[in-house]
């Protein structure tokens, strides 16, 4: 009748062991070791198709403890190996309703929710777990070379963009200094010289003139703007 009842009444008995002597009785006690250090569980590369419709492959890394060692024996069969298969569906029903660019950008939130989800869901086991990281995130070559292009077209708009506003500065630029030289023609020729000789000091050559320089004088009353913009090029 003993016998019977402590079959019968198992968790009745069962308690964890403290230091010192322990003693078994045979037939009737089972000792069962339990580590209650840190545990890393790497989970393998899971295919998950995202939000948006795109095949990637994730794996990660699971750091969990054992923090009752009687609900880690009575409550479940293998601690270990249920926590490793809960930690892989999880990863693949959260990755599952995030986009790639939230996958991509928000890895350290994804790792926290999936760190909450496992938490609560292994807390009757007696898991505590500590951590959880998104180790890697491949894409398709052909996703990859997308978006390589995504981007690149997305710099040159961005370059085009910028070259347009300088090229509309200088315009205005331009045309003030031709309102400006169109009052001086003195100023004009002065420019024109300036002109000339940074070309002689770039390309050390000798520039003759075919005609006199008053010349310009006479004309530089009677220019527009367009015309002294001409004649400074």
């Amino acid at each position: 009748h003993v016998l019977s009842f402590l079959l019968n009444n198992s968790h009745v008995v069962q308690r964890a062991a403290r230091a010192g002597l322990i003693l078994v009785l045979p037939c009737t006690d089972m000792f069962v070791k339990v580590d209650l250090r840190t545990v890393t569980c790497n989970i393998p590369p899971q295919e998950i198709l995202t939000k948006d419709a795109v095949t990637t492959q994730v794996d990660g890394v699971v750091y969990y403890r054992i923090h009752s060692a009687v609900s880690a024996i009575a409550n479940i069969t293998d601690v270990h190996s249920a926590t490793f298969l809960l930690a892989q569906t999880t990863l693949r029903n959260v990755l599952g309703t995030q986009s790639l660019a939230q996958l991509l950008a928000g890895r350290e939130e994804i790792a926290h929710s999936i760190q909450a989800i496992l938490d609560s869901a292994t807390e009757q086991w007696g898991i505590k777990v500590a951590r959880v990281e998104i180790k890697d995130v491949r894409i398709p070559v052909a996703m990859q070379r997308a978006m390589a292009a995504k981007a690149e077209a997305a710099r040159e708009a961005k370059a085009k963009v910028v070259a347009a506003d300088g090229e509309m500065n200088a315009s205005k630029a331009l045309k003030q200094a031709s309102m400006v030289l169109a009052e001086s023609p003195a100023g004009l020729q002065l420019r024109y010289l300036q002109t000339l000789t940074t070309l002689a000091a770039e390309n050390n050559s000798t520039i003759v003139f075919p005609l006199p320089i008053n010349i310009l004088e006479s004309l530089g009353d009677g220019l527009s703007a367009m015309n002294l913009k001409t004649l400074v090029e």
